[in-house]
């Protein structure tokens, strides 16, 4: 990768020159009056268009990783010189998988935007390692699944293909389909429990890699507007870094640097809560929802401001069963559509494509926010003692509510319950077939969705 060259001496220039030829790089300069930063990218080396990859998605594919030009060293995946690292503010949720990320960019200028998407030259290859921690006694303890790579095409598209590592790491194989592979984690309390992995197709990332959301997703302003820590033992802001070495066309103006859009980390609680949930919803939301995207009312970019989103309050097309139902219902967890399908694994699951697992820290960021937001408070809704199934013989259903004094109004004909049906006093006797729906009341509280059951009773 990029190394800092020893200085050249007044009068040494044979020692310069073969110190330019063999690709030490010079010293950084400052690129406005008083700044005495060194660059995490002292210069540029322009990348092999496409590196060993075609120029076309149906062009001959490399069967093995170490054929692709993307790495020196393959097994210990050392990326080859003029591989750039990179990182996001806010990555996009991948079931818990840590990932390391590098970009081959070729003789050519990235068209920058500020606030959109950035053009990349033909030929760029970007490189996305993905590793999942196996032990949560250990987080350092991880398996190696997969490398995907990103190609910037001849035609002025993208596509993308996987490679899936062998079990002794020597290499990874080119994958002609999408794959799940069942990965054994150990819990904290030394069991085994099985993930779901699933490796995706070349189709399946032209699925969110698509044209009107660039091609490329996660490599914009907002997300690259960071400090990053350099091979080179130097920390500086990646924007800063790739403008220094004259990636981007036109050059940003030293003094337009810090003026420009920065994403929140989930973390970051010099942030406020807002623009956390809104650099969550960006990062995992936004390819799909945008102006002339996915059907839907909603555009889940960071850069468009909060009152145009469409999210507060904004409609929704499937309601999935809940009265009342928005994008974000204020202070109200349960009518909000966009919380719900992040917080399952389900088939409403929303990202739907790639994802087995929930984030519980990015469900519990949405939720503080939601829950920030003025409302009245919202009663959860009522749990049910049993699930809904078949059963044999007669049974009786308890119901509760986690709020104090709640009234609880059931019916059992599959009908919206309100304050007017049965009140419930004592356990429900099943005795045959039925819906089960309750709802939970109490002045001065919204009240709560129906929790919903289908009981098949019978011999």
């Amino acid at each position: 990768m990029y190394q800092r060259a020893t200085q050249v001496r007044h009068g040494n220039l044979a020692t310069g020159l073969i110190a330019l030829l063999i690709g030490l790089l010079p010293a950084a300069r400052a690129d406005s009056p008083g700044d005495t930063r060194s660059y995490g990218l002292a210069d540029r080396v322009a990348a092999k268009p496409y590196l060993n990859m075609p120029s076309r998605a149906d062009g001959k594919i490399p069967p093995l990783l170490s054929q692709t030009g993307a790495f020196s060293d393959t097994r210990h995946r050392i990326p080859s010189k003029a591989l750039i690292p990179y990182e996001l503010v806010v990555p996009f949720w991948s079931d818990g998988a840590s990932k390391s990320r590098w970009v081959a960019i070729p003789d050519g200028k990235i068209k920058f935007s500020a606030n959109g998407q950035w053009t990349f030259p033909a030929g760029t290859v970007f490189v996305k390692n993905f590793d999942l921690p196996t032990d949560a006694a250990d987080p350092s303890v991880k398996r190696r699944l997969e490398t995907r790579l990103l190609v910037r095409d001849s035609a002025g598209g993208v596509y993308g293909v996987t490679y899936k590592w062998r079990a002794d790491d020597s290499d990874a194989d080119l994958l002609p389909d999408s794959v799940e592979e069942e990965i054994p984690i150990k819990t904290a309390s030394g069991e085994l429990r099985r993930q779901t992995w699933y490796y995706p197709s070349r189709k399946d990332c032209l699925t969110c890699h698509t044209t009107g959301a660039g091609g490329v997703l996660g490599v914009k302003t907002r997300q690259l507007n960071r400090d990053l820590s350099y091979p080179s033992g130097v920390t500086d802001n990646e924007l800063r870094s790739w403008n220094h070495v004259g990636l981007f066309e036109p050059t940003i103006p030293a003094a337009e640097l810090s003026g420009l859009p920065t994403m929140a980390a989930s973390d970051d609680t010099s942030r406020s809560l807002e623009d956390r949930a809104r650099s969550y919803l960006d990062a995992n939301c936004s390819h799909c929802h945008h102006p002339g995207g996915t059907v839907a009312y909603f555009d889940a970019r960071y850069t468009t401001p909060l009152a145009q989103q469409g999210l507060i309050d904004g409609p929704v097309l499937i309601d999935q069963g809940i009265d009342r139902p928005r994008v974000i219902s204020p202070h109200d967890i349960w009518r909000s559509i966009a919380f719900m399908r992040v917080n399952t694994d389900g088939d409403i699951r929303m990202p739907p494509l790639a994802r087995e697992t929930i984030d519980q820290k990015g469900v519990a960021l949405l939720g503080q926010w939601i829950n920030s937001l003025p409302g009245r408070p919202v009663l959860d809704p009522p749990a049910l003692s049993r699930p809904g199934g078949t059963y044999n013989a007669p049974l009786e259903i308890t119901l509760r509510d986690s709020e104090p004094g709640a009234a609880i109004h059931y019916t059992l004909d599959g009908s919206d319950p309100d304050a007017s049906d049965p009140l419930y006093q004592a356990p429900i006797q099943l005795t045959g077939s039925i819906i089960l729906r309750a709802r939970a009341f109490k002045d001065g509280f919204k009240r709560s969705i129906a929790a919903q059951e289908v009981y098949i009773v019978g011999p």
